[in-house]
């Protein structure tokens, strides 16, 4: 009987690894990524300038100026970007709306992505703007929605480029916007990405 118990109780605990790792499993909850998912394949700058001059509508020389900066500050591995189109438009309190798709090189497809944001500070004017956007730290599709916060200095004329980042969960977001308008100002807000539409920016 002693015997038995010991195999039993052997067994339970070979086994029991397992399970946990089952009821843990990061492919449930895209919010808690494992090593494995670190691997995802990044994005050359050469990949990324055609892309985007193609998103946008600039030379690649503007384009490749945007990139090389963006690679200075966050470094030369962004695992996904985002191609769409925003408006936006501020009198001290801002909005802003845009639709895009969030590109993977793990993806059979481009998959559809909103967001929605608000916020204050010295800043007035409008603009429609195209957004390129770098990915950073994005190991699954799914990852992408949440609330980002964020600090955006902008002067936007007409055809202008800016950039500006947003963080949140080890994410960080490069948006790379071009459009038309007149916008001035600085502001501190917060952005939210979904999966539809949302008409509240909260």
């Amino acid at each position: 009987m002693h015997r038995r118990q010991l195999l039993a109780t052997g067994l339970a605990a070979t086994a029991l690894p397992g399970l946990n790792a089952c009821a843990t499993s990061p492919g449930a909850d895209p919010r808690f990524p494992v090593g494995a998912d670190e691997q995802a394949r990044v994005y050359t700058a050469d990949e990324l300038v055609a892309a985007g001059s193609r998103e946008l509508g600039i030379a690649a020389e503007a384009m490749g100026g945007a990139i090389e900066r963006i690679f200075a500050d966050q470094g030369d591995s962004p695992t996904a970007y985002i191609a769409g189109e925003e408006a936006a438009g501020a009198a001290g309190v801002g909005l802003r709306y845009g639709r895009g798709a969030l590109h993977m090189k793990d993806l059979s497809a481009s998959q559809e992505v909103f967001w929605q944001g608000v916020s204050i500070g010295w800043d007035v004017g409008g603009n429609a703007s195209r957004v390129f956007t770098l990915v950073y730290g994005l190991y699954h599709p799914d990852m992408i929605y949440r609330r980002y916060p964020g600090v955006e200095g902008s002067a936007y004329l007409v055809g202008g480029l800016g950039v500006n980042y947003q963080r949140a969960d080890g994410i960080v977001l490069a948006p790379i916007r071009t459009g038309v308008g007149l916008r001035l100002g600085a502001n501190v807000g917060t952005m939210a990405y979904s999966r539809q539409r949302n008409i509240l920016p909260f």
